[in-house]
């Protein structure tokens, strides 16, 4: 078996601790309003009643204070088997679940048509109770939004607009449904319409302060809280980062990263991906004026449950795995997290292909693996895509700078923050003068210069290995 604890693995251990801000503090005043953030969670069925259950704390930690869930797209995930073959019918009980707590808005995301066509989705989705944001989409044909670019969220005695953003990347939405997407680049878009929508009066609180969701704006009010949720990845928001309102809370998503990053005009953050962590925002008087801060809670197996969800999941999976799924395809000896996960499989395809080093995107890899047997379900869960493997000859010199972009946690410099968010495993100390081999992903291979630079080295199709087949070599005893 391939072993565990590499450079690579350790460093991305250490790195996922988590960051955290005391509620409580002493000097530290209680929140005005508080938000919980999730995205990418692609139907992570393992960690949805623990999520549920940290909601319920919350509500019942902070009974005066006002609180909303924001999903920032893709909630749902065909290439889970499950979700797949109940059309997301456990999804779409958390999202009903979830909206009978709290006010809840969904940012929709290349993968929430998984199931459904998009009118149909959002119609489904807003029939559980969550309001769907659509931003930048339109209907090809009609010229018309799906739903709503913004809400207004009314937190107590303060008000929020809520926008909005989806990638426009077309070959990540699912082959189906392509025809019925009209998506706008999501920075021009912004330019063209943030200053009309933050600008827009809200409506007025509700004389009982809790929090609600409204379209139908009413008389101005001195000022509105800015909130973005934008599903459009690192690159796009770097652009549209320098036109936002001061006091923006800002979530990003799309390219499975997990960081805070504040600045004096914004709050910006990603909360990765499979739920390995919840984001929770807390707005706040800081210095005379209203801030936000925010933490980032670790979802792990052992935290409380919700027994609701969990029965349905358990009985949803009765019904739908089969004994091929059931089937245990290799081991592992520890619990490994999503990111842990994902580094043992960058490096199984490194030594599978007998590389120097290996490039694969993080949104290759969804879930973590379990202590012990690993079944083609849970396999599946953590490798999403299959594919053959492509190699290449690349320089020291190259790939230094390829390296430099590559495993980004949560000590990576914003400045040095890419978006393509690659995962690397190399075989030693890189040398800029000697040649070397690579490996990498066909999905990699497709969109070269996102991934490896702007003069990337030619890549060939591998003959016989494919992503998969490595990492299974690697969990065998």
């Amino acid at each position: 078996m391939l072993r565990l604890f590499t450079p690579l693995l350790a460093s991305i251990l250490t790195t996922t601790t988590s960051i955290l801000a005391a509620t409580t503090t002493p000097g530290v005043p209680l929140p005005e309003a508080v938000l919980v953030v999730v995205g990418d969670q692609h139907s992570a069925y393992e960690r949805y009643p623990q999520l549920i259950a940290h909601i319920d704390r919350l509500l019942s930690e902070n009974p005066r204070t006002p609180l909303a869930i924001l999903i920032n797209g893709d909630s749902l995930e065909y290439g889970n088997v499950i979700a797949r073959r109940s059309a997301g019918a456990i999804d779409f009980a958390l999202y009903a679940a979830l909206a009978r707590r709290a006010p809840t808005i969904l940012n929709f995301g290349n993968h929430e048509p998984e199931f459904y066509d998009v009118a149909e989705t959002i119609h489904r989705i807003e029939a559980t109770g969550v309001k769907v944001l659509t931003g930048n989409l339109r209907h090809p044909a009609t010229r018309q939004a799906y739903a709503p670019a913004s809400l207004h969220l009314a937190l107590g005695s303060h008000q929020a607009i809520i926008v909005g953003v989806t990638t426009d990347r077309l070959a990540t939405f699912r082959l189906a449904i392509r025809p019925q997407l009209d998506l706008a680049d999501p920075v021009t878009w912004a330019r063209e319409n943030f200053p009309q929508i933050f600008t827009r009066p809200p409506a007025p609180p509700p004389p009982n302060l809790h929090s609600t969701i409204g379209t139908t704006p009413s008389p101005p009010r001195p000022s509105v809280l800015p909130i973005i949720l934008s599903h459009a990845g690192l690159r796009a928001d770097r652009a549209i980062l320098p036109i936002v309102p001061p006091h923006t809370l800002f979530a990003g998503a799309h390219d499975h990263l997990r960081f805070i990053h504040r600045t004096e005009q914004t709050t910006y953050f990603h909360s990765g991906s499979w739920l390995e962590v919840i984001s929770i925002a807390r707005l706040r008087y800081l210095e005379g004026d209203l801030r936000w801060d925010v933490e980032q809670l670790p979802v792990q197996a052992a935290d409380p449950t919700d027994p609701e969800i969990e029965k349905l999941i358990h009985a949803t999976l009765t019904l739908h795995l089969t004994s091929e799924e059931t089937t245990v395809v290799g081991h592992t000896p520890q619990t490994l997290s999503p990111a842990a996960a994902a580094a043992f499989a960058v490096e199984a395809a490194r030594r599978a292909a007998t590389a120097d080093v290996a490039f694969i995107g993080a949104t290759t890899f969804g879930a973590g693996l379990p202590a012990g047997p690993v079944t083609r379900f849970a396999f599946d869960a953590c490798v999403r895509f299959d594919g053959p493997l492509f190699t290449a000859t690349i320089t020291g010199a190259a790939l230094i700078k390829i390296l430099a972009r590559a495993n980004q946690g949560l000590a990576t410099p914003f400045a040095d923050r890419g978006g393509e968010n690659l995962l690397a495993a190399a075989n030693g100390p890189i040398q800029p003068e000697r040649s070397y081999r690579l490996v990498t992903t066909d999905w990699i291979a497709k969109n070269p210069q996102n991934y490896l630079g702007e003069n990337p080295p030619p890549l060939s199709s591998h003959p016989e290995l494919k992503l998969k087949a490595a990492v299974l070599r690697a969990l065998q005893p």
